[in-house]
């Protein structure tokens, strides 16, 4: 199984390097190494003659969902059956790799590991971003030339997407320190862990991210207080947020200021995201049963845009309206289920007592899947594959238990 989660690291380090897997080698690359890990463990279990297999808590729901989009396909109910099949794809390689996440990850020391992986590649493509920043020539990589233009930061072509990929990486990092469960030989390197993301997602001037951020920081204090969590290490986790914010301000204020008015000039205005949101709501009403097809909403939104400027619209700029309008009230039930379930299976672990590893990991998971929840309200990360498995990911990490024999190797701290 080492090889497996090994592979499984690689996977998601390569979506996220990848321009986010945007592109559709990218996302063949993505979907093609899935499958062949997956052949790769059912050969290992019957060599192994192994008979558990672990199901993700929000496993069902997330199927039930791919049901409804293979209804879509099978009785020509899209408008798109390219665009549906595309998606179709997708949603099944993030099955897989959900699935195989719960087979290679049982053991704290798994989960530990992966959680430090986590954390050095959220810190790793957070420095890139920043280096990138200023000294920025007008391509991705300083050479890969964006020929349809964009906001990048970082590999991400729009800073925005950046933003969601650090709402999900920074909790890895804040949550261990503010519930001191990481040594004091490694609270440096954690804390600078946590830091840089913080810092690289005020610098990328999305206003989105930003808003996203402080609901994840306003959440995680709230459910401290409920757990009683003692005030010191809520200092610390405060420390580390005031530290990003002066090293913004060591920076340069004004120019961070300068260039976040000149990004946000560029951006979809607010009137326009008004219009698409009315529209994509128009849109569901004549379709409310089934949608029109996942991943249909380029081709089918142009009647219902009733600000047109020239532009092809290819998102709603709003993840549940535009899930609602591709796949109806039947789609939206399922969603609202998984989201359900990985909030009350996610708030169960915070509460159990027992295993203050598997708690840690439980709310780093509840508050990373929050800030993408909420900026999902504002843009569309969960279309973009690596922040949509990472997504899943993180759900998955609310809602996991660890073995209650599993042993803790001698000497290691609980996290960080």
């Amino acid at each position: 199984m080492t090889f497996l989660r090994a592979a499984i690291c690689c996977l998601l380090a390569f979506a996220v390097l990848s321009f986010g897997a945007v592109e559709e080698w990218s996302q063949a690359v993505l979907g093609v190494g899935a499958s062949v890990l997956l052949v790769l463990w059912a050969i290992w279990q019957y060599r192994q003659r192994a008979e558990q297999i672990s199901v993700p808590a929000a496993f069902l729901p997330l199927c039930a969902f791919t049901c409804v989009v293979l209804v879509q396909l099978v009785f020509h109910l899209t408008t798109s059956s390219y665009y549906t099949r595309a998606d179709l794809q997708l949603l099944l390689t993030y099955l897989i790799i959900l699935f195989l996440m719960a087979q290679a990850y049982s053991r704290r020391g798994h989960w530990r590991g992966f959680v430090w992986f986590l954390m050095t590649l959220g810190f790793a493509v957070s420095i890139f971003g920043i280096l990138q920043q200023f000294t920025f020539n007008g391509n991705l990589y300083w050479f890969r030339v964006m020929r349809s233009g964009g906001l990048p930061f970082g590999p991400y072509v729009n800073r925005n997407h950046f933003a969601g990929f650090a709402e999900i990486i920074i909790p890895m990092a804040l949550v261990p320190l503010v519930l001191g469960k990481v040594r004091r030989e490694r609270l440096f390197l954690v804390a600078l862990f946590a830091v840089v993301p913080i810092v690289a997602l005020l610098l990328c001037a999305s206003r989105g991210g930003i808003v996203s951020f402080v609901v994840q920081m306003a959440i995680l204090f709230l459910l401290l207080i409920v757990r009683r969590v003692q005030g010191k290490h809520m200092i610390v986790g405060g420390m580390v947020v005031l530290c990003a914010m002066l090293a913004v301000s060591w920076i340069g204020i004004q120019q961070v200021l300068a260039r976040f008015s000149d990004v946000q000039a560029l951006e979809v205005s607010s009137g326009k995201r008004a219009a698409m949101r009315a529209g994509t709501w128009r849109l569901f009403l004549d379709h409310p049963l089934l949608g029109t097809g996942l991943g249909t909403f380029e081709t089918v939104f142009p009647p219902y845009d009733s600000l047109y400027d020239g532009k092809i619209v290819n998102y709603a700029h709003n993840d549940y309206l535009q899930a609602l309008a591709e796949t109806g009230v039947i789609g939206g039930l399922c969603c609202g289920w998984f989201l359900g379930l990985v909030l009350r299976n996610a708030l169960q672990g915070i509460a159990e007592p027992g295993s203050s590893f598997g708690q840690a990991l439980n709310l780093s998971g509840l508050v990373s899947c929050s800030g993408i929840l909420v900026h999902s309200l504002v843009d569309f990360n969960l279309h973009i594959p690596a922040n949509a498995l990472l997504f899943f990911i993180s759900a998955h990490l609310a809602t996991v238990r660890l073995q209650p024999n599993d042993p803790v190797l001698a000497g290691s701290p609980p996290q960080g």
